[in-house]
């Protein structure tokens, strides 16, 4: 009788843990990268780099999406990157297409291809 219990009681765990991995809410695109940029603030390092070019370019869907291409070098190693700015406009000064030049990039120590320019609690910009 008592393993009869222990059936039930792990199959209705079991269950359980079935029932919230198909329930749980799992993190949109933009909360993601939200979550990756907050991460590269907390544990970045800074150094030099030059704004390349800001794009406005429009999605499927109609909206506008601001790419920031930016570049900088680390122990001889050169890297380019782009980073969405859409949701960042606000904390940008002026007009996000007129930013060229120097920069300030973070990056992660243990992946420098890992970085931002601008987030909600940090920005390079100039």
């Amino acid at each position: 009788m008592t393993t009869v219990w222990v059936l039930l009681a792990t199959g209705l765990a079991g269950g359980a843990v079935v029932l919230w991995l198909l329930l749980r809410r799992r993190p949109t695109p933009e909360e993601r990268e939200r979550r990756r940029r907050q991460a590269v603030n907390a544990r970045g390092r800074i150094h030099d780099g030059v704004i390349l070019e800001v794009q406005a370019v429009q999605a499927p869907s109609g909206a506008v999406c601001h790419l920031l291409q930016y570049s900088y070098d680390l122990h001889g190693v050169g890297y380019t990157a782009a980073q969405d700015i859409s949701a960042l406009l606000a904390y940008v000064p002026g007009d996000p297409r007129r930013l060229a030049g120097p920069v300030s990039v973070k990056y992660l120590p243990r992946n420098p291809s890992n970085s931002i320019v601008i987030c909600e609690q940090w920005s390079g910009l100039r």
